[in-house]
């Protein structure tokens, strides 16, 4: 490839990049931790089924457990936004994943319900910062053409990392009374992945220019160019943003508000309606009957479903484009709750069991890749953060209401209200903007008090 002589800015030269080992390296050192997160969480819906029996909680006592961590992830997703659009993306993703390995790894000595609930908070401040931070990074790196793509693929790491707690929970945590704290001590490895992370992925070349730090953001463009066999074409200075980062009030501000509607809209029923199903899942099946052992193997089963997944809404995404393909999922996943909910026998809870986790992740999978790409630069952490935070407290109300649900109408009417969730989230993907295969810079307004680019 020959150099071009005119201007070419360094967000361009990076959207018109082949994939390459450097783009690799970044989804995987992202992705897996991702997959640790995804582990950590999926970890306590099998603490919460062998605590259920070995302290003989109660379905109050099991709802808290399930939810305080959403209550933290709720709160880390806010600020972990704010912080990466002030700080950088790699610093936060590594504090993230310090904080919520050492919590995981101490959770694993509770002595008592007040306890792990305390742990289980710290656990979420570190989880919900991550995820919004992650996908920010890694979708301000991907080249235009395959960027949602690129996204839903980190996304799927989050079923390698629940696949990862589906199978501890089936060979550790039923093997001994303390087979629960093993496999929240097995949690703890993010911490150390955290030095990985630091030292091992770049930090965005948006965010270093609007910094100023314009010589880390090329020698960072260059090291991508060269992976790829391209000659570097120089790139004038930006201006570097004037004043503070602009805060969580902007996502709310003219041109941003009804999208952040239709965001945090999509985001609260997606995540009501996942939480809700996938923490009490073993609990469920457990209570209508199924031993811990098959209940934990059923949940296996239909957790390895969210891998096609993953990989059907990857390839529809850049077809399709990016709302139908989420609302065409949503749409899918509130038909296989439909049919879970009116399963019977133990084939049909299977089969249908996993229709709901195809269609429910590739749904997730579609949303992340949309959610960086509704603000612009400046405020894309925070936007994405505050989205995934306002979708946490779905995750927070849906375990404190199955219990209520299911002495209402049983397992019918939980799934149902999860469809109905799923319906109303299908429905405010219309309100999402459609940027299949454009740069991350087009047709987003600047907020005010940040320089133009």
């Amino acid at each position: 490839m020959t150099a071009t002589t005119s201007p070419t800015s360094r967000a361009e030269r990076l959207d018109r990049l082949p994939w390459t080992r450097e783009h690799g390296r970044l989804v995987v050192g992202s992705g897996l931790g991702w997959a640790l997160d995804a582990m950590d969480v999926g970890l306590i819906s099998f603490v919460m089924a062998a605590l259920a029996a070995q302290w003989a909680l109660t379905s109050t006592e099991l709802s808290w457990i399930g939810s305080i961590g959403f209550a933290g992830m709720a709160l880390g997703a806010t600020l972990g936004g704010l912080l990466a659009d002030r700080f950088g993306r790699r610093q936060v993703f590594a504090l993230t994943l310090l904080v919520f390995g050492f919590a995981t790894g101490a959770a694993a000595l509770s002595w008592s319900v007040g306890a792990l609930l305390v742990f289980r908070f710290l656990i979420g401040l570190g989880l919900g910062a991550e995820l919004p931070v992650a996908s920010t990074l890694v979708s301000e790196f991907a080249p235009a053409r395959v960027r949602g793509r690129v996204v839903v693929l980190l996304e799927a790491f989050w079923a390698v990392g629940w696949t990862l707690a589906a199978l501890i929970g089936y060979f550790v945590v039923p093997r001994s009374d303390d087979g629960w704290r093993w496999a929240l001590a097995l949690g703890a490895l993010p911490a150390l992945y955290a030095v990985v992370v630091r030292r091992g992925l770049p930090e965005s070349v948006r965010f270093l220019e609007l910094r100023g730090r314009t010589r880390d953001a090329e020698a960072t463009v260059r090291r991508f160019e060269e992976a790829a066999g391209v000659e570097p074409v120089p790139s004038p200075d930006a201006p570097p943003a004037t004043g503070p980062a602009p805060g969580l009030a902007a996502v709310w501000a003219p041109g941003t508000r009804a999208r952040t509607a239709a965001l945090w809209t999509v985001w609260f029923s997606i995540n009501f309606s996942y939480y809700g199903a996938f923490i009490w899942l073993p609990t469920l099946l457990f209570d209508d009957g199924f031993s811990l052992v098959k209940s934990f193997q059923y949940t296996l089963i239909i957790t390895l479903a969210q891998l096609p997944g993953y990989a059907a809404a990857a390839v529809l995404i850049e077809k399709w484009g990016r709302r139908p393909t989420l609302a065409t999922f949503l749409v899918g996943s509130a038909v296989g709750a439909v049919l879970f909910a009116s399963a019977d026998g133990d084939t049909a809870v299977l089969v249908t069991g996993m229709v709901l986790s195809f269609f429910n992740l590739g749904a997730w999978g579609a949303l992340y890749a949309v959610t960086p790409e509704t603000y612009p630069t400046a405020l894309r952490a925070t936007g994405a953060g505050s989205a995934a935070g306002f979708g946490r407290l779905a995750s927070i109300a849906a375990p404190l209401c199955v219990p209520p649900l299911v002495d209402a109408g049983g397992t019918g009417l939980v799934f149902g209200t999860f469809a109905a969730f799923f319906a109303l989230g299908a429905l405010a993907t219309w309100g999402l903007p459609e940027r299949r295969g454009r740069a991350l810079e087009d047709d987003v307004a600047t907020p005010v008090g940040t320089a133009a680019r």
